[in-house]
């Protein structure tokens, strides 16, 4: 009989345990309801790496998450509804643009705060975006774009004027 009351004192103390954890974890990633949340807009280029529910960081600090991201059928650009915690306040003039961990890291959304006085209000849109850039096209660019590959052939050359100078014989 003392067995069973020992094994139902620590079965409840396991319990208890368990419910206090799933408390601290719930409150932890952000499921308890301290501190309210405010939309803002941004309309980017591209959201290449980014889908709902990525960070949203400013200094490195998180401080909202992407809701939702849409396709803007007259403008072609990846719209994105971004949740910000309600202590953060916003200048106007902010830029809003996606970064990664490292090189080879994961995308968030990092928020540069502006100098403005005035900030932005709930609901209101980020004008100044910029969006992913692709490491792909960056390699491509410095591969095939930059540089003579001919070993310093002096090949004709358009210069800032549009005419051709270089090398060739003059006629």
């Amino acid at each position: 009989m003392a067995d069973t009351k020992a094994e139902i004192l620590t079965g409840g103390v396991v319990l208890a345990a368990a419910a206090a954890f799933a408390v601290w974890a719930g409150l932890g990633a952000g499921l308890g309801g301290s501190g309210g949340k405010y939309d803002l807009t941004a309309s980017f280029r591209s959201l290449q790496g980014i889908s709902p529910g990525a960070e949203v960081r400013m200094s490195g600090v998180a401080i909202g998450e992407i809701s939702k991201i849409v396709l803007n059928p007259q403008t072609f650009f990846a719209d994105a509804t971004v949740t910000i915690r309600d202590d953060i306040q916003l200048p106007d003039d902010s830029a809003i643009l996606v970064s990664q961990d490292g090189l080879l890291g994961g995308a968030y959304i990092e928020i540069v705060p502006g100098g403005s006085p005035m900030n932005i209000e709930p609901g209101g849109e980020i004008v100044d975006t910029q969006g992913a850039v692709s490491l792909m096209s960056l390699l491509m660019r410095f591969v095939g774009g930059s540089g003579s590959s001919d070993g310093g052939s002096d090949a004709a050359a358009p210069d800032a004027s549009g005419a051709a100078t270089g090398g060739g014989a003059s006629q």
